[in-house]
């Protein structure tokens, strides 16, 4: 079933990122992605959908902040810190960071249009929407309310097993007819925080060898780096805290090939 798209005449571009299969630091890539694209002087909003974990909160810091309201519409919460970045997230609304959601796929799919419809996102550049994984309510909703999205910014991991899983979504949205922006590759080696040696701890090159089965855009591969998770857990995204480092460097250019 079809659902009307949403008008969001103020934002330039619309970018879901999602993958078909959890663990592979989606969030982790929409949240620096995101904080790149605020460093290079972008109007930026990140939409975190993901209704039953919500991790953008933690990520940037804002574990407890709450949406407030002008009287007509919610208002996303701004980090001058990270250029005016606007974050919303089902985390805002929250009693408790532990508190679960259980809800059906009507209740999410309403929630989502209140994300997109009822936010007072102002003048954005970018808007960047941080899906949880697979091929269900929140990232169909998030398509089809959007309408003309830009394109999705799929992120996997080397090895086979998060391939096949990944071609589902690449499979979903040529099906719904949302382009593909490119695939990120994420835990692309380690990075030895001693000697900065990276060691290939899955497959190497999987995320090229996807991109070019499907014929869509490489944007970059990612080494893990124990930084990244420090950075996560304590609030800061890692680009903000490293800005000078090869990671930053590949955020940057990925940054740069979506502005």
């Amino acid at each position: 079933m079809s659902i009307e798209s949403v008008k969001m005449e103020g934002v330039a571009k619309k970018y879901v990122v999602m993958s078909g299969k959890g663990g592979v630091g989606k969030s982790t890539v929409a949240v620096n992605l995101a904080a790149s694209l605020a460093l290079k002087g972008k109007r930026v909003g990140l939409l975190d959908v993901d209704i039953h974990g919500p991790s953008v909160p933690t990520m940037l810091g804002l574990a407890g902040a709450k949406m407030m309201s002008d009287g007509e519409k919610m208002v996303p919460v701004e980090m001058d810190s990270i250029g005016g970045l606007k974050v919303i997230s089902i985390g805002f609304m929250l009693q408790a960071e532990d508190a679960p959601v259980i809800w059906r796929g009507p209740m999410k799919n309403g929630v989502i249009r209140q994300f997109l419809e009822d936010v007072d996102w102002g003048e954005l550049d970018a808007l960047i929407v941080d899906c949880p994984p697979g091929t269900g309510d929140e990232p169909l909703s998030v398509i089809q309310l959007i309408g003309n999205a830009d394109g999705a910014i799929i992120v996997t991991t080397p090895q086979e097993v998060a391939a096949v899983d990944v071609s589902k979504s690449i499979n979903f949205c040529s099906q719904l007819g949302l382009p593909i922006a490119g695939i990120v590759e994420n835990m692309a080696g380690f990075v030895c925080p001693h000697c900065k040696e990276i060691t290939y701890v899955f497959k190497e090159g999987g995320g090229k060898r996807l991109a070019a089965k499907y014929k869509v855009p490489f944007l970059g591969s990612i080494p893990l780096d124990p930084a990244i998770g420090a950075s996560g857990d304590e609030g800061r995204p890692f680009v903000t805290q490293f800005t000078n480092s090869p990671i930053s460097e590949i955020y940057d250019t990925i940054a740069r090939s979506l502005a």
